[in-house]
């Protein structure tokens, strides 16, 4: 077996000079600096009838739509996630704005800080600083520091942290304080039995093994939408793979179809994402899905959350999916940190 197939911590090491897995492994120490973070930023309660739009891109987006599913229907209003230009229609001054840019020079981003300005409504910031911290300043606009030195993805922890805290000072939903703070515990519980070296180590190994050199798509509902999509984005710009997100019930309506054929196009696996909570009949479409799907695909795995609450099983499966993208990347031999096809379309941007 080749070092990178042993996915020990020295093959690793060999293609990750920018340390990824250790920002994967600090998620409960991420969870905790949040609530620090927002606490120390002094943000003051203010309601918003019209509930929370989180705006943002990629990794600065993805906490918002975290959020939103961690609370499920303890959230008492609205909470949008725009990734985009500008905001819905319907956005007022009694709508709040959560601005997230980990880099603070996201264009999409800054321009939503414009339009959320032009009609009145309550902003927030969440930033390392860029131009947006420097907008923020001018304009009064209260703004919680975020730690650089990340990857933006890296930062998932610190942008649910953040979406969670604002949506409970803004009356959007219940304040999930002290469950962030057990979550980040039965996380790290998580981390030693799953990281290199840990007693269940294999797990997450064996997983990459069977989704390298695959398309994979994810599958998640309710809950484990969001953290599907998660999957996803962390395949594309850990391991620089191809790979897709979907909902259930939805594929069942319509992609299943093209499972049909899907040998003769390539390699597809499926990852089936599941949760205690999940109704049951999305719970029995897992299984007839993967079933019907099987003989076409080169893999397919059912894969459950684990922990009480749900920001606790989502947290298993965010974690997991990092460190299973990272495992990809080791595999490929590729180094997870840069994303170069990324940084060429902003510099082609910057320069039209």
């Amino acid at each position: 077996m080749t070092a990178a197939a042993t996915l020990d911590r020295e093959a690793i090491a060999a293609v990750d000079p920018s340390h990824q897995l250790d920002d994967i492994l600090a998620l409960p120490d991420h969870l905790r600096d949040a609530l620090w973070r927002v606490e120390s930023a002094n943000l003051q309660p203010r309601n918003s009838p019209a509930g929370l739009i989180v705006a943002g891109m990629g990794g600065s987006a993805v906490g918002g739509a975290l959020a939103r599913a961690a609370l499920g229907d303890r959230a008492l209003r609205s909470i949008v996630v725009t990734r985009g230009y500008g905001l819905p229609p319907w956005t007022s001054p009694e709508t709040t704005v959560l601005c997230s840019s980990y880099s603070g020079d996201t264009e999409e981003t800054l321009a939503a800080y414009d339009a959320a300005g032009a009609v009145g409504a309550h902003r927030i910031v969440a930033t390392t600083g860029g131009k947006l911290a420097a907008a923020a300043r001018e304009d009064g606009v209260q703004v919680v520091p975020l730690p650089g030195g990340f990857q933006p993805r890296a930062a998932v922890g610190y942008s649910l942290v953040v979406a969670l805290e604002v949506a409970a000072l803004t009356g959007t939903a219940e304040r999930l304080h002290s469950e962030i703070d057990v979550a980040a515990a039965r996380t790290e519980e998580l981390i030693e039995g799953w990281a290199p070296g840990g007693a269940k180590e294999e797990e997450p190994k064996e997983l990459a093994r069977a989704l390298h050199r695959t398309v994979p798509q994810v599958v998640g509902s309710g809950l484990t939408s969001p953290i599907a999509y998660r999957w996803k984005c962390q395949f594309n710009e850990n391991a620089k793979v191809p790979a897709f997100a979907q909902e259930l019930p939805e594929i069942d309506h319509n992609e299943i179809a093209g499972w049909g054929s899907a040998s003769e196009f390539g390699r597809f696996s499926a990852v089936f994402l599941d949760d205690s909570d999940l109704h049951p009949r999305i719970r029995q479409r897992i299984e007839l899905t993967r079933a019907l799907i099987a003989s076409e695909a080169a893999a397919t795995f059912r894969i459950e959350s684990v922990g009480g609450t749900a920001i606790e099983r989502l947290l298993s499966l965010v974690f997991l999916g990092d460190l299973v993208s990272l495992y990809l990347a080791v595999l490929r031999g590729v180094d997870p940190g840069p994303v170069e096809m990324l940084e060429r379309m902003k510099s082609t941007l910057a320069g039209g």
